[in-house]
């Protein structure tokens, strides 16, 4: 199983923490930097920052958001990316939820599915360098009646084949990305319920293709704090929980609840989506159950994490991303480090 790390936003106050994690990262030797975005920072022009001041770990975009650009733009970003990164990138795509396809860029939250299926028969198209046409139902290429071309992209990508990952949680989205995608990026993945809620979704994607699990990468992200006391350390994650599973989204659309609902807690997300979309903030991170907490992240003494780590690559994970905690960057850096001694501890390495 290999290590990665996930920066999250940037712009968070963190920006100059973030690229000593990076740093340190490459040279320890995690496989991968992931970056979001959101509506504040884009993850390539991050990527582009990070890519420039390490040597050899790979930049991913975790994601790059789908109603944001246009196809064949994501299609020149990845291959500019890839250039000048040396062959380094990770293009991870997502739809994002409706509150920021609509609200933010003014794109309708419809047919999730079928868009992110054009959209990747798109980029993929234009990737091979190919002259770019496409008769879909989202987009049509050339437009028909006018003075479009088929054109084909003129920047050679350093590989011919970049790794494409989808942000997946509902079973429909999971099994289309084992379907098209080359990995799946994965939230609140439980390690014991990893096959029920998404392994299982993926698989029949892959089977459906005519494809096996063989080089298909299940990459979650786990945010990892290292102390003796994991009780305390759990609490540092509740206001986090509570704001995906209570307030991303809206009632009756809320991807992160309805996955903790399928790990079990049906009443729990109800309650955390009531007070949280009520104003008690403060209500909903506190009934946040602790297990919940304890069985999506990796948390306490190295030893402890070791175990965690055996049970995630048990249950089929192929990268393992972390989200390194901590209030200081020598924090963050030593649990980076703790991370890898955890990794060689569980015999994982």
């Amino acid at each position: 199983m290999r290590l990665g790390i996930n920066l999250g936003y940037w712009g968070a106050g963190m920006d100059a923490d973030n690229l000593a994690v990076a740093r340190e990262a490459d040279r320890l030797g995690y496989d991968v930097c992931w970056a979001a975005e959101a509506y504040g920072s884009d993850a390539p022009t991050v990527l582009s920052w990070v890519a420039a001041q390490t040597e050899r770990i790979d930049v991913g975009s975790a994601i790059m958001q789908i109603p944001a650009r246009q196809p064949a733009m994501t299609a020149m970003t990845a291959a500019t990316l890839d250039s000048l990164s040396g062959g380094r990138f990770r293009l991870g795509l997502g739809v994002s939820g409706p509150q920021v396809s609509e609200g933010w860029y003014g794109v309708k939250f419809d047919k999730p599915l079928a868009r992110t299926r054009e959209y990747v028969e798109i980029v993929r198209k234009a990737m091979t360098r190919e002259r770019l046409s496409y008769d879909g139902e989202h987009w049509t290429l050339p437009l028909p009646g006018g003075p479009g071309k088929p054109i084909k992209l003129t920047v050679h990508p350093e590989r011919e084949h970049i790794p494409l990952y989808i942000a997946a949680i509902g079973p429909k989205n999971l099994e289309q990305t084992g379907e098209i995608a080359d990995g799946a990026l994965l939230i609140f993945p439980a390690a014991e319920h990893l096959e029920a809620t998404a392994l299982t979704h993926i698989r029949a994607g892959r089977e459906k293709a005519g494809l096996t699990m063989e080089g298909f990468d299940v990459c979650p992200t786990v945010p990892l704090a290292v102390g003796p006391d994991v009780t305390g350390l759990a609490d540092m994650f509740r206001p986090y929980t509570a704001l995906y599973v209570g307030g991303m989204g809206s009632r009756k659309q809320n991807f992160y609840n309805q996955l903790a609902q399928r790990m079990g807690y049906e009443k729990e997300a109800a309650e955390i989506q009531d007070k949280y979309l009520g104003g008690d903030k403060a209500g909903a991170a506190a009934a946040v159950p602790h297990q919940l907490i304890d069985s999506t992240t990796l948390l306490g003494p190295v030893e402890r994490i070791a175990d965690g780590m055996k049970a995630y690559a048990e249950a089929g994970v192929t990268t393992l991303t972390l989200a390194p905690a901590g209030f200081t960057r020598d924090e963050r850096l030593a649990s980076l480090r703790a991370g890898v001694e955890a990794l060689e501890l569980a015999g994982l390495a």
